[in-house]
């Protein structure tokens, strides 16, 4: 019996001890997958609290535990409203990580524990929008009834829809919101921040400040073959970097916007695996080097930082965007946009019409084209201008191109039909849901007498 007592005890010191270093290794060193995920939780909270005017709570547990990997679940939060800062850690206290909040800028994670000084952006006063002029002059909407069928349709607008804006002629047609969620909500665009900061080049295109031939564009590959890169390789996704793009792991992608303060040059270090031009390779690398490289060729930062709303939030009428920079200020062209659904369309209504507003030309001639023109290497799934194409999907006319974010954000352009489908939600891909069906519907709507 002595034995065997003296056998549970040594049993027991033995887990205690190995718990003991456990919980110490966790604490000192944490493995970077959990890093990621206390990254991605201060990152989600932060905007969404700061940005968006949502609960903390409800954001954590709807945002990013419900729909995320399951260690996600045992991360906590706390929120500091005075410094406008979220921790996010293991179980409150393991693997910590943080987002800071910027005037004007959204959320930063701040992975190193500091974020570099910034210019504060003056947001300005809000004008009153004059509901009584029809969007986009002013916010009076005159829906369609046939519209307005289709987005009653949960199985049309898909699971975890929180708005949909529908723009034909020029103006909205149909729009519908989940509970909790309005016309005012911003609400984050993640990868179709690609296709705006992509059209942010294109303004630079359009005054002849920056080239698609640009090539030599960082100094780290200065002596090497990435000298060739050209911005139209980048733009194209055929910039031929290694970059690995698998979420759910430590990647390339996951450690660049949860462990890496500067994006940007951490993309740009990347090595050559392919020759420049040969070959596809969808990166969100690519778009972050992107936003340094036309905020470096403006050349002093508090004008860079300001320049999405001078060239184009501001002329488009996008109140609500908000781009936001990683911990350097560098915008995240990669990822994080957030706007309201009206102001999605707004970018979507520049885009079916060539690149115009109001009779001004906000992107250069033929720019737009090259959304819905493929690149050389995907195989006709990838335009050279950072958009995705549908590849003759039934019920969807040729010239269609798609803004296509992270669980289920879209905007689809199609250019023949004068028409705009914003669709915004929280539907991860395992949900299978794509927007053709709802694209599909309101195509037929357009069509019909």
């Amino acid at each position: 019996m002595r034995l065997f007592i003296r056998i549970v005890k040594i049993v027991f010191a033995t887990l205690l001890v190995a718990l003991v270093g456990l919980g110490v290794w966790l604490y000192v060193a944490p493995p970077q997958l959990l890093r990621v995920g206390s990254g991605y939780a201060a990152k989600i909270v932060c905007s969404n609290v700061f940005l968006a005017g949502r609960n903390d709570r409800e954001v954590l547990e709807v945002d990013v535990q419900a729909p995320g990997h399951p260690l996600l679940r045992l991360m906590q939060v706390s929120v500091d409203r005075a410094e406008k800062r979220v921790h996010a850690a293991l179980l409150g206290f393991l693997a910590g990580n943080e987002a800071v909040y910027r005037e004007g800028l959204g959320c930063s994670v701040t992975p190193d524990g500091s974020a570099t000084a910034v210019p504060r952006l003056a947001l300005g006063a809000a004008r009153p929008v004059d509901q009584t002029i029809l969007w986009p002059d002013g916010g009076k909407v005159e829906s369609d009834p046939k519209i307005a069928a289709v987005l009653s349709d949960p199985a049309v607008t898909g699971p975890g829809m929180r708005a949909v804006v529908v723009v034909r002629g020029g103006r909205i047609v149909g729009e519908t919101y989940a509970p909790g969620f309005s016309r005012d909500t911003p609400l984050l665009g993640w990868s179709m921040t690609k296709t705006v900061n992509a059209a942010i080049i294109g303004t630079l295109v359009r005054d002849g400040r920056l080239s698609l031939e640009d090539k030599g564009l960082f100094p780290q590959w200065k002596n090497d073959q990435r000298a060739d890169i050209r911005v139209a390789d980048l733009l194209a996704m055929e910039s031929g970097l290694a970059f690995n793009e698998s979420y759910g792991t430590v990647a390339d992608v996951t450690r660049m916007l949860f462990l890496e303060p500067d994006m940007a040059n951490f993309a740009a270090d990347q090595p050559l695996e392919a020759d420049p031009g040969s070959r596809f390779n969808y990166a969100s690398g690519t778009a972050v080097m992107l936003a340094k490289l036309w905020m470096d060729r403006i050349g002093d930062r508090a004008v860079a930082l300001a320049y999405p709303k001078k060239a184009l939030f501001g002329p488009l009428g996008m109140r609500s965007a908000i781009m936001e920079t990683d911990a350097s200020g560098t915008f995240v062209g990669s990822s994080y946009l957030y706007a309201t659904a009206r102001d999605w369309a707004r970018f979507g209504l520049l885009l079916v019409r060539d690149g115009m507003w109001n009779g001004s030309r906000i992107l250069p001639e033929g720019f737009v084209a090259q959304m819905h023109q493929p690149n050389r290497t995907s195989n006709g799934r990838y335009s050279k201008m950072q958009t995705w194409l549908p590849g003759g999907a039934a019920g969807i006319p040729a010239d269609t191109f798609i803004l296509d974010g992270h669980d289920g954000q879209n905007v689809i352009v199609i250019p023949s039909l004068d028409l705009v489908v914003v669709r915004l939600g929280l539907t991860p891909d395992w949900l299978s849901y794509r927007p053709t069906a709802l694209v599909t519907a309101i195509a037929k709507t357009t069509a019909a007498p």
